[in-house]
């Protein structure tokens, strides 16, 4: 099995022997404890015996330190006895030293010289490699010897390659050898690792681990092993500080148990601190410990005090100080933490681990620390913080509830569904849950959904909960408007009238009124076709308070209000910056797939296409990691949307046909539209118009929007397209009649493109020209690129029919062009037919990475500006039609698909043309 994140490692290994033209040499691998320098070696010395190479190899034993030679002894023991080229001085001084026969003790350089004759004569044979691991434990005869040889290899065919630790060069302290630092693993490769070894780890268990082993490998293997069941699977079980197995307690903790007590104590203080200041960690001492009395553990170079930090010198030292320390030592250092760290988070977290027994002060304390983790997007915090409340809570009922908070919070934002579920069942264990519990049914509704459960099942609970509920209805009641928030959600994946109109229901009881959040979810998200235009408004106000640290759970909610009314552009960055921040650790995982499937959408709404793609490959990576099983149709439907754009006819039906499966098996009717809504897209890209008008209509009928099925107003257009190339114009313009009904155009400039469009489509000859040019005034199409492309597509085929031909050739050549950029394939081919059929033959889009020319450069920047083609062209003395030839060229060079995008992507190109200039 290869090694695991050390192939640069070990190619610049391999480099440093083979790259200076020169054979021979000797380099010195230099690393912590436990950072996989054994390894390292060999795997390199594996590699170099496969090309033919002896390998020589001996380790330094900590018990044989003080034994001569012993180190010699193990390498050349393999040679034998023969030292035929040597002379009788040299035979007989390396023969003594190495305790091969018996006599007066030799001179030092007598054997340095005859081991390095002895191994040039065995490798004018066959080339040599020398491998001593452990150097810093090698005694001291046998470290002057291979220094020796060591630095005299160059120009031999003999290769030397020695392990130590970074803080104990043993006796080759100034040995001279040239170094290589072996760092720590990358990220991913110690989560590979990991993952490898032990699969069981749930996500958040695996990541603390994999924090606390800072990608020690001796770390990453280790410390699951120390790990019981529970706490392999539910992170709430895990200590403050995680314990060390017998192997790890033998190479740590035996070091720290020597040290004086004051000085342990006051290490432990900064194990337990973390990154406490020295200042106040010498606080905190008081008569007790002081920071000079780190001296024997900074000799001992397990500590390091710089600036206003005390650091251990090994990822491991601080878990071996707690290990080391008694109940009562620890308990001291929270207390005296808990009175000089500067957050009330902190402090609330010593104090808890201080005391002994309940307290109903810490824990109403810690259960204000949770609210105030889930506003920073501290899912996983929140709900340790709420275990450990209801563990300090002596009153029943209060330890019951938070049980229960801290199980919606596991299930709903942080996708711990193992931990929710043993902490729902400790919650109803206790006795004293409520049975109509909002946190406890919301959190059985997480995991019966995304068990085999189905939703309409979780629908029933949680809205049995609310009806029953002893809250009064009061929308001030966070905890309420919390489940009916979530009750919005599984109504939408039910997908049936009877569960929306239970959810309205619900929501009209609020006194004294619902709040706006919920709201704006309630009209605009839940019946986008009949929000008003005060609901809309409300929705631009509320985006308008969104920050730039905004609560995580506050963003997605408004960011599930803002999909169907087309307002995800507005919340882009922010929900990018809430995906990265899960990247680096940050972030609870269910607001991570809310930004994800929001970015997706986005992404292929504004013709970012591969990016689309990607968010949702990673969004169903998380489903898979943390067991999500449900939410895979989000993703699965934003690949389909990308499928069917691009005419990837069988990938779509792959995977509308999973969503189709999944939502059956599940009772979730809501999740069929979308299925249907991708398939009718692939249908119209296949020219299969007959099951695109069936598909279509699955989602709504003709004629009319069904109610509480926002996908109906995306499948509108396919709908109309469909019904008239199968000869149902009566449809097409009963469909299109109920689009304007609906007065889309105050949702977005794009629902206002698809409403004229649809109006234009089913004009008679006489109007269809004057609507169609009505259509594309709208304000920001740009932003739109597929579905304005589409629209240029339908007029330029009704002109070409009008045998209206330059006309139409300018619509079909600019349809062509951004379909192409695009990678629209059907749609792109349809318009180049049609641009044949003028007379016209456009030739294909130029490849990303050509240069832009001068006259393409001055037309993109005008462009940017905001002038049109006329006025391009005006200024330049070319035609408009030129014009728009070189923005069809500039486009795919740009990676772009429209004039929007042209400002920041010259930008771009202006980084990339000089980062591809050489340096002088």
């Amino acid at each position: 099995m290869p090694l695991i994140g050390r192939d640069d490692e070990i190619a610049s290994i391999r480099s440093f022997f083979e790259g200076a033209g020169v054979r021979g040499g000797a380099l010195l691998v230099v690393g912590e404890a436990g950072v996989g320098k054994s390894a390292v070696l060999d795997e390199f010395a594996a590699g170099e015996a496969g090309r033919g190479t002896r390998v020589l190899r001996a380790a330094g034993v900590q018990f044989e330190a003080e034994v001569g030679y012993s180190a010699l002894n193990q390498l050349l023991f393999p040679l034998g006895e023969e030292m035929a080229a040597l002379t009788d001085t040299h035979r007989t001084a390396l023969r003594c030293a190495l305790g091969f026969e018996v006599g007066p003790a030799p001179d030092r350089l007598v054997v340095s010289n005859a081991a390095l004759l002895w191994l040039r004569a065995v490798a004018a044979e066959t080339p040599l490699l020398i491998v001593i691991d452990d150097l810093h434990w090698v005694d001291r005869a046998s470290a002057e010897v291979l220094g020796f040889v060591a630095r005299r290899l160059v120009g031999s065919p003999i290769v030397f390659l020695a392990a130590c630790r970074s803080a104990d060069r043993g006796f080759f302290q100034d040995s001279g050898l040239a170094e290589a630092v072996l760092p720590p693993l990358p990220a991913q490769a110690a989560r590979t690792l990991v993952d490898r070894h032990f699969p069981e780890l749930s996500p958040a268990v695996r990541h603390r681990l994999l924090a606390e082993a800072t990608g020690n490998p001796l770390a990453l293997l280790e410390l699951p092993s120390a790990l019981d069941g529970d706490q392999r699977t539910d992170f709430t079980t895990l200590p403050e500080v995680l314990p060390l197995s017998d192997r790890l307690q033998v190479l740590f903790t035996s070091r720290v148990r020597g040290l004086p007590e004051r000085c342990r104590l006051m290490m432990l203080l900064g194990a337990l601190g973390g990154s406490v200041e020295v200042a106040r960690l010498r606080t905190a001492g008081g008569e007790t410990c002081d920071l000079d009395d780190l001296a024997p553990a900074e000799d001992a170079r397990l500590v390091q005090v710089s600036g206003t930090r005390l650091g251990f010198r090994h990822p491991l030292i601080g878990a071996a100080v707690v290990e080391a320390s008694a109940e009562r030592e620890r308990r001291w250092a929270h207390r005296a933490l808990a009175g000089v760290v500067a957050t009330p988070e902190r402090r609330v977290w010593h104090l808890a681990e201080s005391s002994v027994g309940v307290d109903a002060d810490i824990a109403a304390q810690l259960d204000e620390t949770a609210q105030a983790l889930l506003r920073q997007g501290d899912a996983l915090g929140a709900v340790a913080a709420l275990t450990r409340a209801a563990e300090l809570s002596p009153d029943p009922a209060d330890r019951g509830r938070r049980l229960a908070e801290a199980a919606y919070v596991g299930a709903d934002a942080g996708g711990e569904l193992a931990t929710a579920s043993r902490l729902l069942g400790d919650a109803r264990r206790s006795g004293s849950l409520p049975t109509h519990s909002l946190p406890g049914a919301a959190a059985a509704a997480h995991l019966l959904i995304n068990s085999d459960g189905d939703v309409t099942t979780a629908h029933r609970l949680l809205a049995g909960a609310v009806e029953a509920g002893d809250h009064g209805f009061d929308a001030d009641d966070a905890v309420l408007v919390e489940a009916l928030l979530n009750l919005l959600l599984i109504s939408w994946y039910v997908g049936t009238q009877q569960a929306w109109e239970i959810f309205h229901r619900l929501v009209g009881r609020l006194k004294p009124e619902p709040p706006p959040l919920l709201r704006v979810n309630a009209t605009v998200f839940s019946d986008p076709a009949r929000a008003t235009d005060e609901d809309v408004a409300e929705l631009d106000a509320v985006i308008d308070t969104v920050g730039g640290d905004e609560d995580p759970t506050r963003l997605i909610r408004i960011g599930t209000a803002a999909v169907f009314a087309d307002r995800l552009p507005r919340l882009r960055e922010a929900e990018r910056h809430l995906a990265q921040s899960r990247h680096a650790g940050k972030g609870p995982a269910r607001r991570h797939l809310g930004a994800l499937m929001h970015l997706g959408i986005d992404g292929f709404q504004s013709g970012r296409w591969d990016e689309a793609w990607q968010f949702a490959d990673e969004g169903l990576a998380v489903c898979t990691e943390h067991g999500l099983r449900f939410f895979h149709w989000y993703f699965h439907w934003v690949q389909a949307l990308v499928a069917a754009g691009r005419g990837e006819v069988e990938a779509a039906r792959q995977l509308t046909g999973e969503m189709t499966r999944w939502a059956i098996a599940h009772q979730a009717a809501g999740i069929t539209y979308f299925a249907w809504q991708a398939r009718a897209l692939s249908d119209i890209g296949a020219g299969e118009y007959d099951d695109a008008y069936h598909h279509a209509t699955q989602v709504s009928p003709p004629g009319e929007l069904a109610r509480y099925r926002p996908t109906a107003l995306w499948a509108a257009p396919d709908l109309v397209e469909a019904a008239l190339f199968t000869g149902r114009r009566a449809e097409a313009s009963a469909h299109a009649a109920a689009l304007r009904e609906a007065r889309l155009g105050k949702l977005s400039p794009r629902l206002r493109l698809v409403t004229a469009a649809a109006t234009a489509l089913t004009a008679d000859d006489d109007t269809a020209r004057e609507r169609f040019e009505a259509a594309l005034s709208g304000p920001a199409l740009d932003r739109w690129p597929f579905d304005l492309a589409r629209v240029r597509l339908a007029y330029g085929e009704r002109l070409r029919r009008l045998r209206s031909t330059s006309a139409a050739r300018e619509q079909l050549t600019i349809a062509h062009d951004t379909l192409a950029a695009l990678g629209a394939v059907p749609w792109r081919d349809r318009a180049a037919n049609e641009l044949r059929a003028t007379g016209l033959t456009r030739q294909s889009a130029p490849d990303a990475k050509s240069p832009l020319t001068p006259q393409e450069r001055e037309i993109a920047e005008l462009a940017g500006a905001g002038l049109t083609n006329k006025q391009i062209g005006q200024k330049l003395f070319i035609s408009h039609r030129t014009v728009g030839d070189h923005l069809y060229k500039i486009f795919p060079k740009l990676g772009i698909t429209s004039r929007a995008a042209l400002r920041d992507a010259l930008t771009a190109y202006d980084d990339r043309d000089r980062s591809d200039k050489p340096v002088m």
